[in-house]
């Protein structure tokens, strides 16, 4: 181990590209290579961790580096040589753990290229156990050459037929570039999936694989990676051997040598096309299902003035609970999903840009200030009662109902809840009602029951005051996150 002088290779830049790269091709937070000696493991490069070293008894690598394939641990919590390890128990928190061993020609024992996940999986996939193979092929290389003060020219050319046997393997096209970003080679996946001839586009070639509408786009990313030597990432539709555009995800990392110099581009094209028409289909449906709840909005309100033709001694009723179901449609129209052109300019998720849309009605009388917050369509419904009950009541009879008034709406929140202040100033002077209406009833059905909020009243001469706190987790639901493949 010590021909390898490894000690030399703490940070090197190479190394750190490549375990960049694992971490990306098999999707996972942390990327080691890692190199195992007799009481520790240290790490000559890290991606998305900070410890540079462990003993050599919490090693997975020590037990990789042993075998001839890919170490696969599903889930290190049921697997009796690491259940108690305390880089399983404690930080990092592994779960899953995939690692290449790192073994020379002469059958020394380096260490590891591994891939770490804090979340239990099956298995890599194919292609990704194939990349790890290629990477951890290619650090043996590089530390081979290393040791070596001359490398022969068959040694370069084993190198680069390894590389191309690997990558023409690969499902995914691979493609990489000079460091100028001249484009010298392609895997045979890529030409069966274009269809063109070999070489065809080489250089600056391959932008014209693209639809006309996403070429300038894809230059300009490249070109900035090129500049900055910033990962590549773009989504562009590739015209495939049929002549169809296809969406494509396009990703490429640069390869550094020991002075920080990118000496190449390695990237891959992938085909999303078919996950690309999916979530166009489903923002589709939800539109449309929107646009429909919309419209029973408007069937019900037309229903209740039709029916006050026929009844209008309930005029006055059917009047309140027409303007209550079209502001429950204001707030729905808000939080809906919608087109690029029917998209509100507030975030549609954004408790002030809700309420600033619902009494909009009141142009400048109503004044809204303070702290926005994350809403969504469940809490929308109850909130839009609330404040419109609130708003309704002050033009029949509080601050709005004379042409001095006004009422100052004020959002303030931390952590666990959110507290709205109503104050109505200039308007008559007012008393607590002797009974209380069905206004109020809905407002403490809506914020009470339904947000498990609280509710405070203060029947001030000057004008009315309420202050409402309702719990943030009533607001909006946490995201769910996505199972890991």
């Amino acid at each position: 181990m010590q021909s390898f002088d490894l000690p030399a290779l703490e940070d090197d830049a190479t190394l750190k590209s490549i375990s960049d790269f694992a971490a990306t091709l098999c999707d996972t937070p942390i990327a080691l290579v890692s190199f195992v000696e007799a009481t520790r493991q240290w790490f000559a490069a890290r991606t998305g961790l900070t410890v540079r070293e462990t003993p050599r008894e919490q090693s997975f690598c020590a037990y990789a580096m042993l075998g001839e394939d890919i170490m696969v641990v599903p889930d290190a919590r049921r697997d009796s040589r690491f259940e108690d390890n305390p880089l399983v128990t404690g930080e990092p928190h592994i779960r899953f753990y995939a690692g290449a061993p790192l073994v020379s020609e002469d059958g020394i024992q380096l260490g590891a290229l591994c891939v770490i996940d804090s979340e239990p999986r099956a298995d890599l996939t194919a292609a990704q156990r194939q990349g790890l193979k290629v990477l951890a092929s290619n650090i043996m290389l590089f530390l081979t050459s290393r040791r070596s003060l001359r490398r022969s020219d068959r040694e370069l050319d084993e190198r680069e037929a390894k590389f191309r046997v690997l990558a023409d393997a690969m499902p995914q096209m691979v493609w990489s570039t000079r460091p100028d970003g001249f484009h010298d080679y392609y895997n045979a996946r890529w030409y069966q999936y274009t269809g063109v001839e070999p070489g065809s586009t080489d250089g600056e070639g391959w932008n014209g694989m693209f639809h006309p509408e996403d070429q300038e786009r894809a230059w300009s990313v490249w070109r900035h990676s090129l500049k900055s030597g910033d990962p590549y990432e773009i989504e562009y539709r590739l015209r495939d051997a049929h002549g169809e555009y296809r969406w494509t995800l396009g990703r490429a990392l640069p390869i550094r040598d020991n002075s920080g110099a990118i000496t190449r581009w390695f990237g891959t094209c992938t085909d999303i096309h078919d996950h690309k028409m999916i979530q166009v289909q489903r923002e589709v449906i939800a539109q449309e299902l929107s646009h429909r709840i919309k419209n029973i909005f408007s069937v019900i309100t037309g229903l209740i003035s039709f029916s006050t033709r026929h009844h209008p001694e309930a005029r006055d009723i059917a009047n309140d609970l027409r303007d209550r179901v079209m502001a429950l449609g204001r707030a729905h129209d808000f939080v809906r999903p919608h087109s690029e052109a029917s998209r509100p300019e507030a975030g549609q998720n954004s408790l002030l840009g809700m309420l600033r849309e619902l009494l909009s009605v009141y142009v400048e009388r109503v004044h809204i200030e303070g702290e926005d917050v994350t809403i969504d369509g469940r809490s929308a419904t109850p909130l839009a009662l609330v404040f419109h009950e609130l708003a309704t009541n002050a033009a029949k009879y509080g601050a709005l109902s004379v042409p001095d008034g006004a009422v100052h709406l004020r959002s303030e929140s931390d952590r666990q809840s959110v507290r709205l202040e109503w104050r109505e100033v200039g308007g008559p002077t007012i008393s607590q009602p002797a009974k209380t209406g069905f206004g109020t009833q809905l407002i403490e059905l809506s914020a009470i029951r339904q947000l498990s909020g609280q509710i405070a009243r203060d029947w001030d001469s000057n004008g009315l005051r309420l202050d409402l706190t309702i719990p943030s987790t009533s607001l909006h639901r946490a995201p769910v996150s996505a199972p890991k493949p």
